[in-house]
């Protein structure tokens, strides 16, 4: 058996482990049930993927995002490792395939998701299947405790059973003390192992910001530090109102949401990974799995609502261990509506039942059917066409998803299918009397073996290369002949998934286990509470807050969060502050100006100082500021 090292070194070219990386190895290759909590960019997946290429058989890695189950398979192939992944929205055809060539030791590791796990095919599978490692990736998602509980995590100890001796490796980057214990004991782990990395992130100063106008903050900040910047967002349409406006300002910038399509996103993803874009304003959808160390800034333009998010997210900038910043932007009123929407997260029995009869209504599902099948699924247009709350109704899915009954997933890539449904005989008619259709007819047939017999997976870019049409008219012409029932066409879709876990039932049958939703409400709140209170804090130390809510004790002050620095600085005497104060309103003398350009003529001054003394004038009412943000002198 090869040791840990010459493993690493085959495949990653590396001399030397990350701290703790070799330790965990050592555990589970010893056959111990182990968990890691190693911070966002701490090299979690060298963790199982070392000891699963040190002995034979395949490793089983559980995780809950499509998105980085390629990305992870795509990096591995690289390698010369054959892996593959099984996922939402699959032909059957395909997974059975996929999962005899698993059993004959064609790969090393399988990528499937929870609820893949469970499904009768895959156990059927099981049985002689020589899996050597079970690794299971965003262990948290097994606490509903945890901030993005999903209750298929809950089922995943029962596929122990079908590999006797088998260690179980739980991964995560942030858990709080609770939420690890429920992780172990959930996953039936016998004595495990546990290896936190400090919470402590000694290169990256974080910084909270209470800011009227934050589009002038957030363009002030990202002229100041430069560098790769990521600007996490609330909603949609804002990531797009931010890159706007910095484009307007000079500055390099995109957005990534959901909504995009799966182009549209790896293309903006690929710009910003290369530098060609400088700042990515994003959705939380953006980030999971994108590993670029030389991020120098990350800014929460609203206040996301756990701490766990939050770490993750400020997480990414820094990872190459260089100096970088975390900062989070937030309004008084911001966190006052997070405690007022609380009802909106967690709706009513009757309001969840209104949204399900909207769902199967949306979906035209029948009573009794559907179990098992995936619809295309837009929540916009859902919400829309229902005139609901989107808050409403996308916490009415997500308790829904809890409780069992459906299962939504992200946006799916699914390439074009083809199948001929009729004879040999007829089709030959049909060229006689179609020519046009020639070409492309016998394109196929020569390209795709198997297309009589079963649906293939083809490419429309490549036939329109191969017989010179172009690639719209392919779509057309393949439209065609699916109208006339020559072929079976599926035409590729990029959309997001939702699947009944069960069959459908009348709104009045639907059963949700309220007490199980207010007892989540309980520690939603708890949650909401620790990040208000991590935005409002003006004398811990942010980085002490942050690993103490992680249950990390004696963390030494970092020195560089705002907190500190502001330890640090000595008060203004009366000279100074008249001092900045003169020098203030020589700048707001003709006319009322924004912040930047004022500091920008003021740059060799604490710019601390100047809003200390600006805030003062501001008060005593000898300057004001405007409902845009620019400040003025006073008339006094």
């Amino acid at each position: 058996m090869s040791s840990p090292t010459t493993i690493l070194k085959q495949y990653w070219g590396y001399d030397q482990f990350r701290p703790l990386q070799e330790d965990i190895i050592r555990s589970v290759s010893n056959g111990q049930d182990t968990l890691a909590l190693l911070p966002t960019g701490g090299g979690k997946s060298v963790c199982f993927q070392v000891p699963a290429l040190m002995k034979p058989g395949v490793c089983v890695v559980v995780t809950p995002l499509i998105a980085l189950m390629k990305d992870q398979v795509a990096n591995l192939k690289r390698r010369d490792i054959p892996a593959v992944a099984i996922y939402a929205g699959m032909f059957y055809q395909d997974v059975e395939r996929l999962l005899e060539e698993v059993r004959r030791g064609k790969y090393k590791f399988l990528y499937i998701s929870p609820e893949r796990l469970q499904s009768k095919r895959f156990l059927e599978y099981c049985d002689g299947m020589p899996v050597n490692l079970l690794a299971i990736d965003e262990a948290h998602c097994i606490s509903q405790w945890g901030y993005d509980f999903r209750p298929a995590y809950l089922e995943i100890a029962n596929i122990r059973s079908y590999f006797p001796g088998v260690p179980v490796l739980a991964l995560t980057a942030s858990a709080t003390p609770r939420v690890q214990r429920d992780i172990c004991g959930k996953l039936l782990m016998q004595q495990p192992a546990v290896f936190t990395k400090s919470f402590a992130r000694h290169n990256l100063s974080y910084s909270v910001i209470k800011e009227d106008n934050k589009p002038e903050k957030l363009l002030h900040i990202i002229q100041r530090v430069p560098g790769t910047a990521i600007v996490y967002c609330r909603n949609r349409k804002r990531t797009r109102e931010i890159a706007d406006m910095l484009e307007q300002n000079g500055i390099a910038a995109t957005y990534y949401h959901a909504g995009l399509t799966g182009d549209e996103r790896s293309t903006r993803q690929d710009l910003w990974l290369k530098g060609r874009i400088r700042v990515m304003a994003c959705t939380n959808a953006f980030g999971m799995g994108i590993d670029k160390p030389d991020v120098r800034l990350v800014i929460h333009y609203d206040v996301p609502d756990g701490l766990e998010a939050y770490y993750q997210e400020a997480g990414r900038a820094g990872r190459d261990e260089q100096k970088a910043y975390a900062v989070l932007l937030y309004q008084e009123a911001e966190l006052e509506g997070m405690t007022d929407n609380i009802a909106l997260q967690f709706p009513e029995l009757e309001e969840i039942r209104d949204v399900y009869q909207a769902l199967v209504n949306y979906l035209q599902v029948p009573v009794g059917s559907a179990e098992g099948v995936y619809f295309d699924f837009d929540i916009n247009d859902f919400v829309s066409r229902f005139k609901l709350n989107i808050t409403t109704a996308y916490s009415s899915l997500r308790i829904m998803e809890q409780e069992g009954i459906l299962q939504l997933s992200e946006s799916v890539f699914l390439p074009s299918r083809v199948e001929f449904v009729t004879n040999k005989e007829t089709l030959y008619d049909y060229e006689s009397m179609q020519p046009a259709m020639e070409p492309l007819i016998s394109c196929l047939l020569r390209t795709y073996e198997g297309i009589f017999d079963t649906p293939t997976v083809i490419y429309e870019k490549q036939i329109a290369r191969l017989i010179r049409w172009k690639e719209s008219a392919v779509v057309e012409a393949l439209l065609l002949l699916h109208q006339q029932r020559i072929i079976r066409y599926s035409q590729r879709k990029d959309e997001p998934q939702l699947c009944f876990l069960q069959e459908r039932l009348s709104a009045r049958q639907l059963r949700i286990d309220m007490e199980r939703v207010k007892a989540r409400m309980k520690v939603y709140k708890l949650r909401l509470d620790a990040v208000i209170n991590y935005a409002r804090n003006t004398d811990i130390c942010r980085t002490q807050a942050l690993v103490k809510y992680f249950g990390e004790k004696d963390t030494p002050a970092c020195g560089k969060c705002d907190v500190c620095l502001q330890k640090k600085e000595k008060p203004l005497d009366g000279i100074a502050m008249a001092r900045l104060a003169e020098l203030l309103f020589e700048q707001l003398d003709m006319e009322p100006k924004h912040w930047n350009q004022v500091y920008e003529q003021l740059a060799d001054e604490k710019e601390s100082h100047l809003l200390e003394v600006m805030q003062y004038l501001i008060a005593e009412g000898r300057a004001g500021r405007d409902k845009d943000g620019r400040v003025f002198k006073g008339k006094g």
